[in-house]
């Protein structure tokens, strides 16, 4: 592709759109969950991404080089993020992605629409619908939901706007013959084990956790799915409750308080989000066990941080979060470029474990990596 991509105009556009949201708000009938490509595997069913995946993580790490020949009008692009939470990825992402687009000096206009995930579900659909109205050149969203499902496969059918799917590292198999442009975020798999790892170890391969989910969906599976699939790989470790919380803190709280009364010897509480682990937190400081229940964060985000600091939580793994809205920034510069051969199918950003035991010194060093646009210094590439 060389210069602006087409953009959906006419009648057409308006019947599209009101397809597309048409169903996101409307409950969706139970069924088996999608099967999802682990990273791994959908490199071993396309060897040829191995190369493009390095080569386009060379190119994220890198200092940006300016687009050599900018289209005639700026790109529009659209960003849909469920991003009203405690956690500070969302707004991190958009901050770097921004940033690396001026930075590459690709014309370009934002429009950014924020919700909270699992409650705004009308909210979302009226963003979603303004944003496609814009017509944009590329439409930046997540799939966690199954709504979210039906939405992407219109668009993935319709062929525009180009479509990138964040906080997804997995694509899924029925869409193998026709992807995304690109799925981008970090491997919740991989960071999830990192997690499980130190928390089962720590806790000598025994004991009772507490489950507690964000939303049914994608994130749940990966994360809660993970641990649940690792932890019982030990007879003495039990499962001896879950809850769903819809990522509130509030939920969060009041399912550890009932936990803790029921099971006054728990041992572990995994936390699938940041608003999921501080809600935890609450009850255990309330309840005095603050420090004798191993508990996780997961992302390493500002708040996150502060807790593990403070005490709090005893690990997370911390993403190098300014590397996917630089990997966005970069793909859509290929894009312009004529060369969209050249951005892999994925791209899943570095991970780091942080626990109560990592050197202030070492977390400084990290972060500075991973906020290193979100947080300009004057060394920052």
């Amino acid at each position: 592709m060389q210069g602006s991509p087409p953009r959906l105009t006419g009648p057409f556009a308006w019947f599209l759109i009101l397809a597309l949201v048409a169903g996101l708000g409307a409950g969706v009938p139970a069924r088996a969950e999608n099967e999802y490509i682990r990273v791994a595997d959908h490199v071993a069913r396309h060897p040829e991404q191995r190369a493009l995946m390095a080569q386009f993580a060379e190119r994220v790490h890198a200092p940006a080089v300016p687009l050599a020949t900018p289209p005639e009008a700026p790109v529009r692009i659209a960003v849909v993020y469920p991003g009203l939470q405690t956690s500070d990825y969302w707004r991190r992402s958009l901050d770097a992605f921004a940033a690396r687009l001026r930075r590459l000096e690709v014309p370009h206009e934002l429009k950014a629409f924020f919700s909270r995930p699992s409650v705004d579900v009308e909210l979302q659909a009226r963003q979603l619908a303004e944003a496609l109205a814009w017509e944009p050149d590329y439409l930046v969203f997540t799939l966690n939901a199954l709504p979210h499902k039906r939405i992407i496969e219109r668009l993935l059918a319709r062929g525009e706007p180009r479509l990138i799917l964040q906080n997804i590292t997995t694509p899924l198999a029925e869409w193998q013959g026709h992807l995304p442009f690109l799925h981008v975020g970090f491997d919740h798999v991989q960071g999830t084990r990192l997690i499980a790892d130190w928390m089962l170890e720590r806790a000598d391969h025994r004991g009772e956790y507490l489950m507690l989910y964000f939303i049914p969906g994608y994130v749940s599976r990966m994360r809660g799915g993970t641990f649940a699939a690792l932890a019982a790989q030990y007879p003495a470790v039990e499962q001896v409750a879950a809850y769903y919380t819809d990522g509130d803190s509030e939920r969060a709280y009041r399912a550890t308080r009932q936990t803790l009364e029921a099971h006054p010897d728990l041992t572990m509480i995994f936390a699938c989000a940041t608003d999921v682990a501080l809600g935890a937190l609450r009850a255990l400081r309330e309840t005095g066990r603050e420090g004798e229940v191993l508990l996780n964060g997961w992302g390493g985000g500002t708040a996150e941080l502060e807790a593990l600091a403070a005490g709090g939580l005893d690990v997370t793994a911390l993403r190098l979060n300014d590397d996917n809205g630089i990997a966005m920034a970069e793909a859509i510069k290929l894009d312009l470029s004529g060369q969209a051969r050249r951005v892999p199918d994925i791209f899943a950003g570095d991970i780091a474990l942080i626990t109560r035991d990592t050197s202030p010194g070492e977390i400084a060093r990290l972060e500075r990596r991973a906020f290193r646009l979100s947080e300009p210094s004057p060394e920052a590439p």
